[in-house]
């Protein structure tokens, strides 16, 4: 094949597809354009407050993606330091640098180990693998938001919610409303709606679903797995949008209660399996690696104990205490938020030590890029 500037063109390969600066930035500006021209904010004709707004620090590299009608008029307004509001700040952004150097760069080590070196491991490894890769993602990712709200917290803002605890979903819809929230609302009020949403038949419907998450595989990067990831979500979630059920499940499951229904944990354990399945996709370099992966789980081997088990124990019990805070604390916008408004001081201090402790004992010595400052 001819070279185009000095670069090979080849079917597999989509970087010329995408164009420059598709990331939170582009999309935190565009909110403005778009909100302007749909008449739901005036511009705003003072550069101080709009360049602040744009370069926001704490959301400026992974998000949340903020809207003009959200955080200019807290830019415009005078804010006074609050105590209350600092301590449950500097509260959300233990929680967010537990959930990264803890959780994410401990399942990181083993997660790269299954994905960099499939062949010979057996299946439950690979299947503990798959499970380490989105317990890091989910730390890695949600920790960083829980950093940058926390941070904006200390300087009097209220940013977006981005993750609503999004492990504990029923179905692959409540899922999408609880992972990435500010981008899957950005995709349904600047596309989706604007497309038609589901308002136009069943063909709209399945036309318009497939559109905005191939274009969120396309904009995490410039692979074919992104857009596969994209389009097997696409494909779970179509059975809920056709039949209107994608708006079953609006509240916190088991709400009020410890424990949830027998049929909700079926649901819970299905959904989080469907997750699973298509984040190997998103974590493989290539589809027929990732196809590889996966048939490498369904052999004999799967039922066997996996042979890392011993040396990841310390990270699987790790990853099980942090499920367990993450389902007391699933009523609140993260999970140790009321640790500070419901506990004794000494509850509270402890329970801070202790995670300052494990932050301490289990930080990884080599630092690790946060995942999606790639995107």
């Amino acid at each position: 094949m001819v070279k185009l500037w000095g670069w090979q063109p080849h079917y597999t390969t989509l970087k010329i597809i995408l164009p420059v600066g598709i990331s939170f930035y582009t999309f935190h500006g565009l909110s403005y354009v778009l909100d302007i021209y749909n008449t739901k904010i005036k511009p705003t004709y003072n550069l101080v407050n709009y360049t602040l707004f744009v370069s926001f620090f704490p959301l400026l590299v992974a998000g949340p993606i903020e809207r003009a009608t959200h955080l200019l008029p807290q830019i415009e307004k005078k804010r006074e330091f609050s105590y209350s509001k600092a301590v449950d700040g500097l509260r959300q952004i233990l929680w967010g640098i537990f959930k990264k150097v803890v959780i994410a760069d401990n399942c990181a080590l083993y997660a790269n180990e299954m994905f960099n070196n499939t062949d010979g491991q057996s299946g439950s490894n690979l299947l503990l693998g798959a499970l380490f890769f989105t317990f890091q993602i989910y730390g890695d990712f949600s920790g960083y938001s829980d950093i940058a709200l926390g941070s904006a917290r200390l300087l009097g803002f209220e940013l977006l919610k981005n993750f609503n605890f999004p492990y504990f979903s029923r179905d692959i819809a409540e899922f999408w409303r609880r992972w990435h929230i500010s981008l899957s609302s950005w995709f349904k009020d600047y596309l989706y709606i604007p497309l038609g949403g589901s308002k136009g038949g069943k063909w709209m419907t399945i036309r318009n679903t497939f559109i905005i998450f191939l274009i969120s595989g396309f904009w995490h990067g410039a692979n074919w797995t992104f857009v596969l990831w994209g389009g097997l979500n696409a494909l779970f979630i179509l059975p809920s949008m056709l039949m209107r059920t994608n708006r079953n499940y609006v509240d916190v499951v088991a709400q009020g209660r410890l424990l949830p229904s027998f049929p909700d944990f079926i649901k819970l354990i299905t959904t989080f399996t469907i997750v699973v399945f298509c984040w190997i996709f998103f974590r493989s370099d290539s589809i027929s690696s990732s196809f590889s992966y996966i048939a490498n789980i369904f052999d004999s081997s799967l039922f066997s104990i996996p042979s890392i088990i011993n040396k990841s124990f310390s990270t699987i019990l790790l990853v099980l205490f942090f499920i367990l805070i993450e389902w007391i604390g699933r009523e609140s916008n993260y999970a140790i938020e009321n640790i500070g408004s419901k506990n004794s001081r000494f509850i509270r201090w402890s329970f801070y030590a202790f995670i300052l402790f494990l932050i301490g004992m289990y930080m990884q010595v080599k630092s690790s890029e946060f995942i999606y400052f790639q995107f």
